[in-house]
């Protein structure tokens, strides 16, 4: 029956026009499926990474670090939707602050860089079918930014869901679209190759590419970095952040047992009943950032030598068809990740960087935080933080999970820079000038405003403001 749904399912993304070594690679996930593969990481056969090297240690030449950006490209990860927080368009188009999005914020960045360091430094976005026109259209206000003949993006693979129960493609005409899902942003290398950028990179004299999020705002064009990671000889680097009680879904590395090669733990690999240990910030008190370092040539060797198939790590994703209902039928997305790369490469290496490297924005509670007087934007375009406090945020869901509700809620960020924790429990409306002294937690049964200029401090009722 597998091998009928393999077949079908390839025939299904040649149909698609889904690039041949894409379809390699997920014929090579297939098979692993099939033998029962769950892509679980045992706590019994790792070793918890300790002691990584450090960034603030390292002595980093300036013109040597000049010199290495010039030979860099930044690539972000920007197939998201945002569908989490109410969005339908790509999720680096949402204002962050001061009228400016992910997206310009980005581009801010690497202006400043090559400015800052005479660098080409291109900038590349790996989009989704879903995330394409979007981006393309807000890029077009730039139209300095493209660095000679190179694109300004390229396009994630697809490749359909599987039927839980057979291993066949799904089937959903109430929304063909749905029958469809990305593998992960371990995409990244086999879309690289197939597009044919990897080569015309290498073909006008770039050497080394710095990947991360584009919901990241924090891993910024760094010629210091880009210096330490040439000197280092090194294939292929993580950056990597010391864990607090907070950090316990970012994956993590570790050394694996067996080899000594150095390894990506994601949650997703992690069986339910060893989630104590990958969240335990004593045992494995490092995270992984998902800001990558790799050398274009190495990648390029890596794959002519395995046919297009990097070799990472299978993840099996556990979903239903249409995702907003538990009800529609039970799929498989065969997924990987791009940080699963380093134990591809011997020689492959991590460093632990500052924290302001690490800025993700995955739900309201971060948006909340940017957009407060904790950070200001600086003529670079970098997020900077005046603080050293990091208020904990936690919104009741229910009203300020969507963009919509949490903007129609709160027009204006209260001051936090003073703040510990702010709790909203309830429909709360924040009027102008609101300040957050220490703790506060609203709680109401009924719609409640904050009134202009209120001062919040411990637990707060609604109809006591």
């Amino acid at each position: 029956m597998s091998e009928a749904g393999l077949k079908a399912a390839q025939q299904k993304m040649r149909d698609a026009g889904v690039e041949p070594t894409a379809i390699e690679v997920f014929t090579s996930y297939y098979h692993q499926l099939e033998e029962g593969g769950t892509g679980l990481i045992r706590e019994d056969t790792i070793s918890p990474l300790t002691d990584p090297p450090m960034l603030s240690e390292v002595d980093v030449d300036e013109e040597a670090a000049s010199a290495a950006l010039d030979r860099t490209v930044i690539i972000k990860l920007n197939g998201g939707l945002g569908t989490s927080m109410g969005l339908d368009k790509a999720k680096s188009l949402l204002e962050v602050r001061d009228g400016r999005t992910f997206l310009d914020l980005i581009v801010g960045q690497v202006r400043a860089a090559r400015k800052r360091h005479g660098a080409r430094l291109p900038l590349l976005f790996m989009d989704s079918f879903n995330t394409r026109d979007d981006t393309l259209e807000a890029l077009a206000a730039y139209p300095d930014l493209a660095v000679g003949d190179l694109p300004l993006d390229f396009l994630q693979n697809q490749e359909p869901k599987l039927r839980a129960d057979d291993l066949t493609p799904v089937e959903w005409p109430a929304d063909p679209a749905l029958e469809w899902c990305p593998p992960g942003h371990g995409d990244l290398y086999t879309a690289l190759l197939g597009s044919g950028l990897l080569d015309k990179l290498l073909e006008q004299g770039f050497r080394y590419a710095s990947v991360s999020n584009g919901d990241n705002l924090g891993a910024v064009p760094d010629a210091r970095l880009a210096g330490w990671f040439a000197a280092s000889g090194a294939p292929y680097a993580a950056e990597l952040c010391r864990r607090t009680v907070n950090d316990k879904k970012g994956g993590h590395l570790a050394i694996r047992k067996s080899d000594g090669q150095l390894i990506l733990r994601d949650t997703a690999q992690t069986a339910p009943e060893e989630m104590d240990y990958f969240t335990d910030e004593f045992r494995h008190p490092f995270f992984h950032t998902n800001n990558l370092w790799f050398d274009l040539a190495a990648v390029k060797k890596v794959l002519d030598e395995r046919h297009g198939v990097m070799g990472l790590q299978l993840i099996r994703n556990e979903k239903t068809v249409d995702p907003r209902s538990s009800d529609s039928t039970p799929v498989i997305q065969v997924e990987s990740a791009m940080g699963g790369a380093i134990e591809v490469f011997d020689g492959a290496t991590c460093i632990c960087v500052d924290r302001s490297r690490f800025l993700p924005v995955k739900t309201t509670n971060e948006l909340l935080l940017l957009r407060s007087d904790v950070y200001t934007l600086d003529a670079d375009s970098h997020l900077v933080k005046g603080t050293e406090k990091t208020c904990e945020i936690d919104l009741d869901k229910h009203f300020y999970k969507k963009i919509a509700d949490f903007t129609s809620r709160i027009p204006q960020a209260p001051s936090l820079r003073d703040a510990d924790r702010l709790s909203v429990a309830g429909d709360w409306t924040f009027g102008s000038g609101v300040v957050v002294d220490g703790s506060a937690g609203l709680t109401t049964e009924a719609p409640a405003t904050v009134p202009d200029g209120a001062r919040l401090s411990g637990e707060i009722t609604g109809g006591s403001l």
